[in-house]
């Protein structure tokens, strides 16, 4: 892993490949952790009989596997930028910061797509449980 602890002495490069590191594990433990909590999501639709919308099981289950799908890549493009050390010239380095600028927007596309799916999950639940305790 990169040493990302950022020095005086480092250039904006340096420091733009240590802050994207760090962006970067961020990702990655956020997506383990919704990877946990899609499981959970999945549990409550297969427990709770109230809610009979099996498109929403469906969804999370896609959802799953485009998570786990995004998380093998970043762990792949995490290993790939120890060669970031090897970049001589600007050229190099611009690739690798272009292709985190493209990785942020899978990842912040996937985060959209995921935060609107769980928003519809918890308005139907909440629909749900306010119509059988009968508040409208």
């Amino acid at each position: 892993m990169m040493n990302t602890k950022i020095y005086e002495h480092d250039n904006d490069v340096d420091v733009t490949h240590k802050i994207n590191t760090i962006e970067l594990d961020n990702w990655i433990n956020h997506l383990k952790y919704i990877e946990k909590e899609v499981i959970n999501l999945v549990n409550m639709c297969t427990i709770n009989d109230k809610l009979d919308d099996k498109t929403v099981l469906q969804r999370f289950q896609k959802k799953k596997v485009e998570n786990n799908n995004l998380l093998q890549a970043l762990f792949n493009y995490s290993n790939s930028r120890v060669d970031i050390a090897e970049c001589e010239d600007m050229n190099c380095d611009m690739t690798f910061i272009k292709e985190h600028e493209a990785y942020r927007k899978n990842y912040l596309y996937h985060l959209d797509k995921y935060r609107r799916l769980k928003d519809e999950f918890f308005d139907k639940v909440q629909g749900k449980f306010t119509l059988l305790n009968g508040v409208s």
